[in-house]
């Protein structure tokens, strides 16, 4: 009826109502932590860091409901404190329900809502110890004056674009150089595109133009004025293109300046290594041939060893062996005092029967009561035999008296 009812109320309030006991136990657990429940609590009982779901049941994790419901009235009682009601330490040994009682008093006068029965408190984990905790744990925060601000995210700073001027400069004669020649590489050939777009334009113009009458077009300038009017429009002239730190090409060229840095350090670095090879390998021979020399000269030493501990194995064999027997006859000796013992104690007993007057005394004591008691027996007898003979005698003269006066003549009787 109590799984009918449980599953009506988780019902109602959905089916995500099950697991909103998790995310109550970490923002706990954030909260233990701002209080600095690690020094204040852990330190101070010696206790492990709580985990992220300690306080949470479920039946796919481990439980330990004693060190559970301990922990809860350390970190519970710890709380009062700080929120600024005196609140005695609960011990190990103390009554659970008079501490839960305890506990739950003082979250009522914190203005907490208890609709539920303390007896599920002492499972020691479970949704309403991880609601009685939190409780407890904002009233401290209050206590301490700590309060929750938005979160301040980090701007990401855009890098500022390089204008890379001796690469990306290109002069009018470049300009036709890249237009007549090949490109070299992949930056060229990018910066070509953009150049022969210009020239699709003037073409364009230089199209839109012929329509006019064909003329026979005739330079009046000075070659060496237009050579001066060239050098002073040509920084106006510069075609600058801006690197994109998110283009492939940049990290092709990265990864060719890399692996050319790399081959430079490992020609420095195998030098080294080599001769730290042949060093270490000079060192194995060495080692080596001393061990040889070691073994040569502790060969007849290893042998007494051998012959030693074979000996020695011989003499733990002998030893277990003898250890077995005596074992056995320490058993048997065992028995035989157990049995020892035993007559002894008979005999002191017999001995001591025999030794003691007592009996005699006792058998004296009942002679003497048992003669008293003919006495008294002879004396009832005689008075019974007394008794009975006046009994007879009685009987006797009645008898006779009847007799006289049956015998007495009518005559007589009527004279009378």
């Amino acid at each position: 009826m109590a799984d009918d009812n449980r599953r009506g109320e988780d019902d109602e309030r959905g089916p995500g109502a099950a697991y909103q006991m998790f995310v109550v136990m970490e923002d706990l657990l954030d909260k233990l932590k701002l209080l600095d429940y690690e020094e204040e609590v852990l330190s101070k009982h010696n206790m492990k860091p709580l985990s992220r779901h300690y306080f949470a049941s479920s039946a796919y994790m481990p439980s330990n409901p004693g060190e559970q419901f301990f922990m809860f009235t350390i970190i519970a009682s710890w709380l009062i404190n700080k929120a600024g009601r005196p609140f005695e330490q609960p011990q190990e040994y103390d009554d659970p329900n008079a501490t839960v009682a305890n506990i739950l008093s003082h979250l009522r006068a914190f203005g907490g809502l208890v609709d539920f029965p303390p007896s599920k408190l002492k499972a020691g984990s479970g949704e309403h110890v991880c609601y009685v905790l939190d409780r407890l744990a904002e009233e401290a925060l209050k206590k301490t004056g700590f309060t929750w601000r938005r979160p301040n995210y980090p701007t990401e700073e855009m890098e500022d674009e390089s204008v890379m001027e001796d690469d990306a400069e290109l002069t009018l004669s470049k300009v036709e150089d890249n237009m007549t020649g090949e490109p070299d590489d992949d930056d060229e050939e990018e910066n070509i595109m953009d150049l022969e777009a210009l020239k699709s334009r003037t073409n364009q113009s230089e199209a839109s133009l012929s329509s006019k009458p064909d003329n026979i077009l005739e330079s009046n300038t000075d070659a060496t004025e237009w050579n001066l009017e060239v050098e002073r429009v040509l920084p106006q002239l510069k075609v600058t293109i801006r690197t994109d730190n998110k283009d492939w090409r940049i990290h092709v060229d990265q990864m060719h300046q890399h692996k050319d840095g790399i081959k430079s350090s490992l020609k420095e670095a195998k030098g080294y290594l080599d001769k730290l090879q042949e060093e270490i390998g000079k060192t194995l021979e060495k080692v080596g041939s001393r061990e040889k020399y070691i073994n040569n000269q502790l060969e007849h030493l290893i042998q007494e060893y051998r012959s030693t501990q074979a000996k020695l194995s011989e003499a733990k064999e002998l030893y277990q062996q003898g250890s077995g027997g005596v074992t056995e006859r320490t058993r048997v000796l065992a028995e035989i005092t157990e049995e020892l013992e035993k007559v002894k104690q008979e005999m002191e007993e017999k001995g001591s029967s025999m030794s003691d007057g007592a009996p005699v005394v006792r058998i004296k004591q009942s002679l003497t009561k048992l003669k008293q008691e003919i006495v008294q027996m002879d004396i009832r007898i005689g008075v019974v035999e007394h008794t009975l003979l006046q009994a007879k005698l009685k009987e006797k003269s009645k008898m006779t008296r009847e007799m006289h006066a049956t015998n007495i003549p009518e005559p007589a009787v009527g004279v009378y």
